[in-house]
C-alpha cells in the first residue's frame, strides 16, 4: 500500500473521528430524488481510548441519538451524481439549516453518502511472516500493504478498502487475529473505486456550503448496514437499494461488504416512462406512481379506473382515464430492466455461490406493489423487502425504506468496520510500487 494513500485516508479518519469526540456530526445523504440530513449527538465518554499506535475506536455499544432530522427535493443530481453544483449547494443549505433548527445546534462536519461514482469491486490478497510469533497491529499492517492492487485508471479514487477474511498457518475464517499465534498471516481485502470528479465535486458543495467533509461512504455499503439483518450480513446477502437515479447493489460476508456495483436506472426512470407514456407532467406522473402503481396486475385491475388530472392551461385532446392495468404494463418493463442488470451483477460476483443468498429491496423503488413477486422471479432467488433499524431519535417519517442509506451511514459511525488504513503500514513497505494511483484530492482540494 502506497504511503501516500494510507496517509491522505488517516487524515480523513482522524476528521471523522475529531468530530466524534465533540459529540455532534451531521449525515447528508445526497440523493436523486432527495437529500436528507441526520444531526447526531455522540457519547464522547463512550469512545475508547486511542492505542498506542494513535488509532482510536468507537465502542460497538456507542450512544447516539438523532436530534435533528430534514429532508428536501433532490435537484441537481442526476444518476447518483452532481450534474448542478449551485442546485445542490441550495439543497444541502436547506437541510443543514432545518436539521439545525430541530435540534437547536450548529454543526461544522459532514460525512456523506452518496450513489455515484461507478463504483468497482476487487478482490486482492496481502500476505506476511508474523514477526514475535504473536499477531500484531504491524504483521496486520505488512500483510495488508502487500496486496497486489491493479491500475484501475487514473481518474478513478479509492473509497473503501475492507480486510474480509484473515488467515493464519492453517486457520481460516478468522475476523480479528490480533493476539493469535502462528507464523504466515494472509488477508482477503475488497477495495472500491469510484469516479475522481464525483468525490471532488462533493468536496466542493460542502466547501461552498462552510461545512467540513470528515468522510465519505458509498451509499450501497451504507444501505446493506441499515437495511440487512445479522444473519444476512454474517452469512452471506445482497442488498438492492432501489433509489430515484440509480440502483446500487451490494453484497455482504461476514459482515464486510465484498463487492459493489450500481445501475444507473431508478424509480426515476419509472416515472419518466409513465410521463411519456400517459403524456402527462413529471410530477402527475410520480403522483400516479406512488398512489397507483403496482407491478402485478389482476382481473379487477382492468376496471379500476385512474383520472389523470391535467394543467389547467393544457388544452390538448388527451386521455382523461386509463385502468389500473394499463399503467402497470407501462411501469413492469422497466422494473424488470433494473431487476435484470442488479441480476447480472450478482451473477457477475459469483453469488450463486454464497451459504446465505437472500436478497433484500430496500430504497423508495422498493415499495412499489408486486415488487417481491417479480423479484424473486427474475433474480431466482428468496427475496425480502428491508426497512432501516431504528435509532434512537430517528423521526417516524424516516423510518421508511427510502431512508436505509442515512440510517446505515449512523450504524456505521457508531460500530465502524475496520478499513486498511486503520492499521500501521510498515516504514519499508512506502517505497515499494503497490498503489500506483493516490488519492490526491486530500491535499490538493481540502
Amino acid at each position: 500500500m502506497s504511503e501516500s494513500l494510507f496517509l491522505s485516508q488517516r487524515i480523513m479518519r482522524d476528521r471523522r473521528e475529531s468530530a466524534l469526540r465533540k459529540g455532534l456530526v451531521a449525515i447528508v445523504d445526497l440523493g436523486s430524488s432527495k437529500i436528507t440530513c441526520l444531526i447526531l449527538a455522540i457519547d464522547p465518554a463512550l469512545l475508547r481510548a486511542p492505542r498506542a499506535d494513535g488509532v482510536g475506536r468507537l465502542d460497538g455499544q456507542a450512544g447516539l441519538k438523532v436530534i435533528g432530522a430534514a429532508t428536501t427535493r433532490s435537484r441537481g443530481i442526476e444518476f447518483g451524481e452532481i450534474a448542478s453544483m449551485e442546485e445542490v449547494e441550495r439543497g444541502v443549505r436547506t437541510v443543514i439549516q432545518s436539521a439545525q433548527k430541530a435540534a437547536e445546534v450548529r454543526v461544522d462536519h459532514v460525512i456523506a453518502c452518496y450513489s455515484g461514482g461507478q463504483p468497482r469491486s476487487y478482490g486482492l490478497l496481502g500476505e506476511a511472516e508474523v514477526e514475535h510469533g504473536e499477531v500484531t497491529e504491524s504483521d496486520i499492517g505488512a500483510a495488508l500493504a502487500d496486496g497486489e492492487i491493479p491500475d484501475y485508471g487514473a481518474a478513478r479514487e479509492v473509497i473503501h478498502a475492507l480486510p474480509v477474511n484473515f488467515t493464519l498457518d492453517h486457520r481460516t475464517g478468522l475476523k480479528d487475529p490480533r493476539g493469535l499465534t502462528g507464523s504466515r498471516l494472509s488477508v482477503d481485502m475488497h477495495m472500491m473505486t469510484v469516479s475522481q470528479e464525483s468525490i471532488l465535486n462533493i468536496a466542493q458543495v460542502m466547501r461552498r456550503c462552510d461545512l467540513e467533509l470528515s468522510g465519505l461512504v458509498h451509499s450501497s455499503y451504507a444501505a446493506g448496514l441499515a437495511a440487512m439483518i445479522e444473519d444476512e450480513l454474517e452469512l452471506g446477502g445482497a442488498c438492492i437499494d432501489l433509489g430515484g437515479g440509480s440502483t446500487g447493489l451490494s453484497i455482504f460476508m461476514k459482515r464486510q461488504m465484498i463487492y459493489a456495483d450500481a445501475v444507473r436506472l431508478g424509480g426515476d426512470h419509472v416515472t419518466l416512462d409513465i410521463c411519456k407514456g400517459l403524456e402527462i407532467s413529471a410530477q402527475t406522473a410520480e403522483r400516479i406512481k406512488t398512489v397507483h402503481g403496482g407491478l402485478v396486475a389482476t382481473s379487477r385491475d382492468d376496471r379500476d379506473l385512474i383520472e389523470l388530472p391535467r394543467d389547467s392551461n393544457d388544452h390538448s385532446p388527451g386521455r382523461q382515464m386509463i385502468s389500473r392495468a394499463e399503467l402497470i404494463g407501462v411501469m413492469r418493463p422497466r422494473v424488470e430492466e433494473i431487476l435484470e442488470a442488479a441480476r447480472d451483477g450478482l451473477d457477475a460476483a459469483s453469488f450463486e455461490h454464497m451459504p446465505g443468498r437472500r436478497i433484500v429491496l430496500t430504497g423508495g423503488g422498493s415499495q412499489i406493489p408486486g415488487l417481491e413477486e417479480v423479484a424473486t422471479r427474475i433474480l431466482g432467488r428468496q427475496v425480502r423487502t428491508g426497512r432501516p433499524l431504528r435509532i434512537p431519535g430517528l423521526p417516524q417519517d424516516q423510518t421508511a425504506a427510502q431512508f436505509s442509506a442515512p440510517v446505515g451511514m449512523a450504524l456505521h459511525l457508531a460500530k465502524p468496520q475496520d478499513e486498511c488504513w486503520d492499521f500501521e503500514m510498515p516504514a519499508d513497505r512506502a517505497g515499494k510500487q503497490r498503489i500506483r494511483k493516490a488519492i490526491r484530492w486530500f491535499r490538493d482540494n481540502w
